[in-house]
């Protein structure tokens, strides 16, 4: 019955079906047709992944985003970065990387991110003269930055998932992002060396642009000073900015309509419903892996092998790469981290490292095709055929690996700050 489950779930994935069908239907037929499991079972499982305190965090940091897009936060954190970095050799692209990793600090939706940062900067870059496929590809690469800096929506599912506390998970991914900003910047600034550059902003424009996205950069320090400061748990803090948003764009920059309130709610819950379809039915999952012990298997097997704590991370890592290629950022989470959570103390590696290897592989999967749902948003946003931003991903795929082997072989870059929460 396993493998006709897996053969049904291969079939389905081939033919484009939704992800969260693939895991409902391939993993209820393996708990009900062959551990004889009840259906009341699969759906108490299912109801309990999806009604956790933290994953409420989730639809109010989207809600918070697709606010800021358009209450005018977006465009002013844009303006400031262009100001601080737009007469830097690739300038554009630069303030492209900081922006990102700003709106990093407010939303951490990855779609959201390519959406209010990319539609207001790529299409000033290709005024400037990048070229298209660059400018796509960039965005998308960019926006690997919101799977990393908090807060992050790929931090609380792996919270969710391991059970570690959602402040260290942040603290994790706010050195890697860093460095992250740090590799595309260089990146940017040899690659795109002879393009034109912006005038040097003065120190009046530069400060005006500051006091422009003062009330925004206060975003971050509400969410994360609430969450570290003990004042409020991580849902707690994503309410307040969503409050805060509105509040922003209705009284302050005054940019915020009832009707861009409305559409911000829409897609929240469009957004919102792709991602706890796909946790529900991974759920499944996670009582065929519990009854049939297939992460013990595993674990055995690679003890066996005299894998040791590197095998053991460069082999998720190339599991990531692949899955990444035909299958979502959420559902791989959801898949490789049960499969794989047991054998972290075996090999020793620490939990909050684990995360930052895991959103450093798996975030590739943003420009990895078929499955490349960031180079396809950067790509539509500005209109242009994804197929023609492929030839610019082998050097920023390069770049990721390089990131990736990086956060494998250093593990303090993500253990340091959180051992001092």
């Amino acid at each position: 019955m396993i493998w006709a489950a897996l053969t049904v779930s291969t079939v389905l994935l081939l033919l484009s079906l939704p992800i969260f069908l693939v895991f409902g239907v391939g993993s209820s037929m393996i708990a009900i047709l062959d551990l004889g499991l009840p259906w009341a079972t699969l759906l108490q499982t299912s109801f309990g992944g999806i009604t956790k305190q933290i994953l409420l965090a989730i639809p109010l940091f989207i809600f918070a985003g697709y606010v800021m897009v358009r209450g005018g936060i977006a465009t002013r954190l844009v303006n400031l970065c262009m100001a601080l970095v737009g007469h830097w050799p690739g300038g554009l692209g630069v303030a492209m990387v900081l922006s990102m990793g700003f709106f990093a600090a407010f939303c951490g939706s990855i779609l959201a991110a390519i959406t209010a940062v990319g539609t207001i900067l790529m299409p000033r870059m290709i005024e400037g003269g990048y070229p298209k496929p660059f400018v796509v590809v960039l965005a998308a690469m960019a926006a690997l930055l919101e799977a990393l800096i908090p807060p992050s929506n790929a931090a609380i599912i792996y919270s969710s998932l391991t059970q570690v506390p959602v402040a260290r998970t942040f603290a994790a991914g706010i050195v890697p992002g860093l460095v992250l900003m740090l590799m595309l910047t260089v990146f940017v600034a040899l690659r795109c060396r002879n393009m034109p550059r912006a005038a040097k902003a003065t120190g009046g424009e530069r400060r005006t642009a500051l006091v422009a996205a003062g009330s925004a950069l206060l975003t971050p320090v509400i969410v994360l000073g609430g969450i570290y400061g003990g004042f409020l748990t991580a849902a707690e803090s994503a309410a307040v900015a969503g409050v805060w948003a509105i509040i922003v764009g209705f009284t302050i920059y005054r940019e915020l309509t009832f009707k861009g309130l409305g559409e911000a709610l829409m897609s929240t819950t469009i957004a919102t419903s792709a991602i706890f379809i796909i946790i529900a039915m991974a759920k499944f999952l996670s009582v065929v892996l519990t009854f049939t012990q297939a992460p013990q298997q595993l674990i055995a097997g690679l003890t066996d092998l005299g894998a040791t704590r590197l095998t053991f991370l460069l082999m998720v890592a190339v599991a990531c790469l692949l899955l990444g290629t035909f299958i979502e950022v959420v559902p791989i989470f959801y898949l490789v981290i049960p499969m794989t959570l047991a054998a972290l103390p075996i090999f020793e590696v620490d939990p909050v490292h684990y995360y930052v290897v895991l959103g450093a592989f798996i975030g590739m999967g943003l420009l990895t095709p078929p499955v490349c749902v960031g180079l396809y948003t950067g790509a539509a946003a500005i209109g242009l055929s994804p197929e023609k931003a492929f030839r610019e991903l082998p050097g920023f795929l390069l770049l990721g690996l390089l990131y990736g082997l990086l956060m494998i072989l250093v593990p303090s870059l993500a253990t340091w700050l959180p051992s001092h929460v």
